[in-house]
């Protein structure tokens, strides 16, 4: 009992003291003053969160110490096909125009204030860390830990010194390791990185906190990219909203024009009573691709860590039962496997 407590003491002095500095800005529509919020999306309670903890159904999510693991991706991929490489969670390679830019990335053993606090993976990542190639870009989309891994970004920092990506409020996670940083974007906001790359912050419905006291005191976003593929639309972690027919309209205007790979998340969506206003659950991600008119969608956080009450595989099933509702092909939305190398041509 006393070992319990202490353990508990920690894991609150670690979540205390890991909240995040409070940004300042302007007032707008996502952001108060102090706090950002969803437009027209209501907030979940605290009672909420207790009802759901305190009546957990989890589904089976066996451990495979033993999954695959890929081979060495290319060193650059020259021209406009674009190489997506699942690593695990929402932790994807994207390889096009020679560019190699990572998603949200996290090869921890776990996500959590600590290394030893926290949500344990259970699938290795699908690349080995050691075997990555030239790291250029890295597109942070909120600073949750399963998202934001600063334990992941030193040792990019180290290997790569790549340029870090961030929403309002979320640079000063990577600066704190010694990473590069592009200026902070604002939901709408467009950065071009270089002569092949372009990116356009767009909205996510989600929330943000490191810590117990720094709850939507940065933004969450996800991204489009424009390359010379085309348009790539990566989600980062959302529940489902009116937002997707926006984005999609975005990028139809945009030079690359419409989107041709979202990559859309699927998964931690039970119960749907507590999860939906932020995660998507496998029907609202295939209504996200028919929002978004994708030309193909490619399914993200799932597979790694238990935090929804889905089982491991009720996602793709769930996705699977989605598709042929609307009767969409399957391979129209792909549940990728880590470490295997999807392209796509131009």
């Amino acid at each position: 009992m006393i070992r319990s407590r202490f353990i508990l003491f920690l894991w609150l002095l670690s979540a205390l003291t890991a909240c995040a500095p409070h940004y300042k800005g302007p007032v707008t529509d996502h952001f108060n003053g102090k706090k950002f919020v969803n437009p027209n999306m209501p907030e979940r309670t605290s009672g909420g969160v207790l009802k759901w903890l305190l009546h957990r159904d989890k589904g089976p999510w066996p451990e495979q110490p033993d999954a695959f693991v890929g081979p060495r991706p290319a060193t650059r991929v020259e021209g406009d096909s674009l190489v997506v490489t699942f690593v695990n969670h929402s932790t994807f390679l994207l390889q096009t125009n020679g560019l190699n830019i990572l998603t949200d990335p996290v090869w921890s053993k776990r996500v959590g204030p600590t290394s030893w606090l926290g949500v344990k993976r259970k699938r290795p990542p699908g690349l080995r860390f050691d075997e990555l190639p030239p790291i250029d870009v890295v597109l942070l989309s909120h600073n949750h830990y399963d998202h934001l891994d600063l334990p992941t970004l030193k040792k990019l920092v180290k290997a790569h010194n790549p340029l870090f990506v961030t929403p309002l409020g979320v640079s000063y996670l990577p600066k704190s390791v010694d990473g590069r940083t592009t200026r902070e974007l604002d939901w709408n906001d467009t950065l071009r990185v270089n002569d092949n790359l372009q990116l356009t912050c767009v909205q996510a419905q989600h929330f943000s906190n490191r810590g117990m006291g720094d709850r939507d005191e940065t933004l969450w976003c996800g991204y489009l990219l424009h390359t010379g593929f085309g348009t790539v639309y990566f989600c980062g972690d959302s529940g489902y909203g009116p937002h997707f027919k926006r984005i999609g309209e975005q990028a139809s205007r945009s030079s690359t024009g419409p989107i041709k790979v979202a990559l859309l998340p699927i998964g931690s969506y039970r119960p749907e009573w507590f999860m939906a206003p932020v995660h998507v659950s496998p029907a609202g991600a295939v209504q996200a691709l028919l929002d978004t008119k994708a030309q193909q969608a490619v399914g993200i956080h799932f597979g790694t860590f238990q935090q929804g009450d889905d089982g491991l595989y009720e996602p793709a099933n769930d996705l699977r039962k989605a598709l042929q509702e609307k009767h969409i092909p399957e391979n129209q939305f792909l549940v990728p496997q880590e470490g295997r190398a999807i392209t796509f041509k131009r």
